[in-house]
């Protein structure tokens, strides 16, 4: 396994970090599962756990805090707050008021008396920098939280949030968590610049691309993943995106099978490679999952590879930019755009 330095924080972590998404309902993994899921990343070096609030709307916080009981100092524990947790209005957001609460939640859920890593989910455009970065100081100099970071976070808006605790004199997002992929490589242009630029770890999610890089999507054969059946729209077989998608994979795979990779090996050892990449989650659903994620830990591509695949995704090109979570409203709504 390698290990980074998680941006200016000194912490060490480990170049693949368990995500834990699919623990409970969301990803019908048990407790016995997750568990066994937990002990085999750590004995594999992994020691970065991040999870969210809405994971399962709890169930993943609770799964994570029993299986690392007894061992919580030796993990680098992140979760996420912002998404709806329930019907209520206020239940949402990353205002003082529901961010102090739902701390306090996920604490309770995790079984710990503190996170190391405590994210703003999404961008809020209801809610102030200044709002947001006072609780998380407060929350930080309480020792409920040593670090605080954001997620996928547009870069516009990563530099409004540094530019906010330098002028109200508050703590600042040390990480973000951006999507990034050989599919998706967006961020290469304009989000990994920046966090380079303020020294930030980067935590990058969906590194397989919703699955499309692990193997199980090939051309000519029915999708019948885990994750296609919760979000049919973006694995439609004849839809322009996913063709798009296919057709990479497949040369891709030509490219893993020269150089002697697996196609997950290719994958993670694509995004682990950017300089400004300091860890790539995975979301494992079994053992088996986690298995052959872990077995691409100590992957370095050579140049010539790497050259390889810039010519079937050019940098900094998403193949599927209706998918990307930090598209600003306007381009989203049309009453919007000339507003």
């Amino acid at each position: 396994m390698q290990y980074r330095t998680l941006g200016r924080t000194g912490v060490t972590v480990s170049a693949l970090s368990l995500g834990a998404m699919n623990f409970g309902a969301m990803g019908r993994t048990t407790q016995d599962e997750a568990t066994a899921i937990v002990d085999a990343a750590l004995e594999a070096g992994i020691n970065v756990i991040d999870t969210a609030d809405m994971y399962s709307e709890g169930e993943s916080e609770e799964m994570v805090g029993r299986a690392i009981a007894g061992r919580r100092d030796d993990i680098v524990l992140a979760t996420k707050v912002f998404n709806p947790m329930g019907d209520e209005r206020n239940h949402r957001g990353s205002s003082r008021r529901w961010i102090t609460t739902e701390l306090e939640n996920s604490l309770r859920r995790l079984d710990v008396d503190h996170v190391d890593l405590y994210q703003i989910h999404r961008d809020d455009p209801t809610t102030g920098d200044d709002e947001t970065l006072s609780v998380l100081t407060d929350l930080q100099r309480a020792g409920k939280i040593r670090y605080f970071g954001s997620s996928t976070y547009p870069a516009h808006r990563i530099v409004q949030a540094q530019w906010a605790a330098r002028e109200n004199h508050l703590g600042r997002f040390v990480t973000e968590q951006p999507p990034y992929s050989i599919l998706q490589r967006g961020i290469e242009s304009h989000v990994l610049p920046v966090t380079q630029e303020y020294g930030m770890g980067v935590l990058v999610w969906s590194p397989l691309a919703g699955g499309f890089l692990s193997g199980a999507i090939r051309a000519g054969q029915e999708i019948t993943t885990r994750r296609s059946s919760l979000l049919p729209a973006r694995f439609a077989g004849d839809s322009p995106t996913t063709v798009a998608k296919i057709d990479a994979v497949e040369k891709l795979i030509t490219v893993a099978d020269e150089a002697g990779l697996s196609l997950i090996q290719l994958a993670l050892g694509f995004v682990t490679a950017h300089p400004g990449v300091t860890s790539a989650i995975i979301g494992p659903r079994t053992l088996d999952h986690l298995r052959s994620q872990v077995a691409a830990a100590d992957t370095v591509l050579p140049s010539d590879v790497l050259d390889a695949i810039d010519e079937i995704v050019a940098p900094g090109v998403d193949l599927a930019p209706d998918e990307k979570f930090d598209t600003p409203p306007s381009l989203l709504d049309s009453s919007l755009r000339r507003r």
